[in-house]
């Protein structure tokens, strides 16, 4: 089945959707940002097929979210770091976790076995979204939808 593209939408939800809007490509990241940059690392992490995960590399590595380095010359192997753009995927991810702990995991907390702490006080961090200028979590009730230049809206 042919995948909808979205890159071309004037939507920034649409557009990252577009990005990272299958079931894999999020868990790929979520690898590099706990410090995984080998291909075999990942694939044995999330037990991804190597076949999706080599699409899934080379998607982020055009997009230039992720960099790939050769780290050996013989046979050639690659590492993937993340870029600044990449770095900048991770408020998103930090959402989606909070809302897996809000709402995934809510009726058996305990279930949850991975956390996110502070690296050098070791305290449970639990991420927000909030306005960068004004430093308050954002609420949905208090937010609309404008096209740049006046206009209201959310579609295409």
């Amino acid at each position: 089945m042919r995948r909808t593209r979205f890159d071309d939408w004037p939507c920034p939800i649409a557009r990252t959707t577009d990005l990272l809007g299958d079931w894999w490509t999020p868990l790929v990241l979520r690898q590099a940002f706990f410090g995984q940059r080998r291909f075999d690392e990942i694939q044995e992490a999330i037990g991804i097929p190597r076949a999706v995960l080599t699409d899934r590399l080379g998607r982020l590595v055009s997009e230039g979210v992720l960099d790939k380095r050769a780290y050996q010359e013989r046979p050639v192997r690659y590492e993937y770091r993340l870029t600044d753009q990449g770095r900048d995927l991770w408020g998103v991810l930090a959402a989606m976790w909070r809302f897996g702990e809000d709402w995934r995991f809510a009726d058996d907390p305990e279930e949850n076995i991975l956390e996110l702490v502070d690296r050098d006080t070791g305290r449970r961090i639990e991420p927000m979204v909030v306005d960068a200028e004004t430093g308050e979590p954002l609420d949905v009730r208090r937010v609309r939808v404008r096209v740049r230049g006046g206009g209201e809206g959310a579609g295409r």
